[in-house]
């Protein structure tokens, strides 16, 4: 049977509806349309109440709860007591916990969408303390970190980096070498490429594509290991034993990254004005002329810029990979959000701190 209601005035601020028929999922939208029109209309009590044939299924009470807020939004009163038991009790159980209001409330607060750029900046800054506090007791002798965690990291983020680090240092500098001779040609000044892909390698090209490469290597690797180890509770086990998981497992990490970003960094240095050579020695230049250009390019303060930034780059790979391990939620997916903030976090850090000391250096005159 069809679903239809009626209406009826039983006192003077009392409307009763009665509702007659099927009321279930193929709910007729002219009925619900009459309804919802009659309810709108209404500032004051409302009695619902079965009439014929009333029945429903579960999509009654998700429908009457919907017209249930719409009605208290109108400030009028709904009766249901005449409704059967097990509808006023799923309706009861419905409004037993208030709707999250969060989003509409994020909505007045004029600074709402600076809360995530700055709880990023204070957990930034927050774990930035903790690895500084861990540096003291290193430096103190009171640090719980091992030796021979240490060589494993250093292991980690040396010699298993260099593979790619020696491809891509190459490739640079071929690249580096090839743009500046299509301009250089222009002028007659191919011999200056070599300066070109000698000053840019080491102070610029070197540090960055390394730092790039680490982040998305080393960086990546620390945070799914630490973050499986959180999803495992062995941080926890780690706290409950007295053992300070920033010690045990942080500082090893950041150990080896500092001291191994620099060699790194020269190695991939001398790689790109190699391979820079082997664009350049192909076209009408000699090797002495390319030796002799290089000798003038740069010096040991412009090698100590490009070694300093890889020490800050691989800092900031460790506070971007580790923090998002130790911050890792308790699930495999969470893992995965943690491995991919990690690379995100540390290059965009690595960019950000990039422009920030070259700014730094060219006023200093460096």
């Amino acid at each position: 049977m069809s679903a239809h209601v009626t209406f009826s005035q039983a006192h003077s601020e009392v409307l009763v509806v009665s509702l007659s028929g099927h009321w279930g999922k193929e709910l007729d939208p002219v009925v619900q349309q009459e309804l919802e029109q009659k309810l709108r209309e209404i500032d004051g009590a409302i009695k619902l109440e079965p009439g014929n044939d009333f029945s429903w299924d579960s999509h009654f009470p998700v429908y009457l709860y919907s017209c249930m807020r719409n009605v208290k939004n109108q400030g009028c009163s709904l009766d249901l007591s005449a409704m059967p038991v097990a509808v006023r009790k799923l309706l009861q159980l419905a409004n037993a916990v208030p709707p999250n209001t969060s989003a509409q409330s994020s909505e007045k607060r004029p600074f709402a969408p600076f809360a995530g750029t700055i709880k990023e900046a204070y957990g930034l800054l927050a774990f930035l303390g903790e690895m500084v506090f861990a540096t003291l007791r290193l430096i103190t002798g009171r640090s719980h970190m091992r030796g021979v965690d240490a060589l494993t990291s250093l292991s980690q983020a040396g010699p298993k980096a260099i593979g790619i680090i020696t491809l891509i240092s190459i490739l640079v500098g071929m690249i580096l070498a090839y743009l500046g001779m299509i301009q250089l040609q222009q002028f007659g000044a191919e011999v200056y490429v070599a300066n070109l892909v000698g000053l840019g390698m080491v102070r610029e090209m070197g540090a960055l594509m390394t730092a790039v490469i680490m982040a998305g290597r080393t960086g990546a690797a620390w945070a799914a290991e630490l973050g499986a180890m959180k999803v495992n509770e062995e941080v926890d086990a780690l706290t409950t034993m007295g053992i300070r998981p920033m010690d045990f497992l942080v500082m090893p990490r950041l150990l080896a990254m500092v001291i191994m970003m620099p060699l790194l960094c020269i190695y991939s240095f001398v790689l790109g004005i190699v391979g820079g050579a082997a664009v350049v020695l192909t076209m009408n230049m000699t090797p002495r002329m390319y030796i002799s250009q290089l000798l003038t390019a740069f010096g040991p303060d412009d090698i100590a810029v490009g070694c300093f930034k890889g020490a800050v780059f691989g800092l900031l790979i460790v506070l971007a990979g580790c923090r998002s391990g130790m911050e890792c939620g308790g699930s495999s997916a969470a893992v995965g959000q943690a491995t991919t903030r990690a690379v995100v976090s540390a290059i965009v850090y690595i960019v950000m701190a990039d422009a920030g000391m070259n700014l730094l250096f060219f006023h200093l005159g460096i």
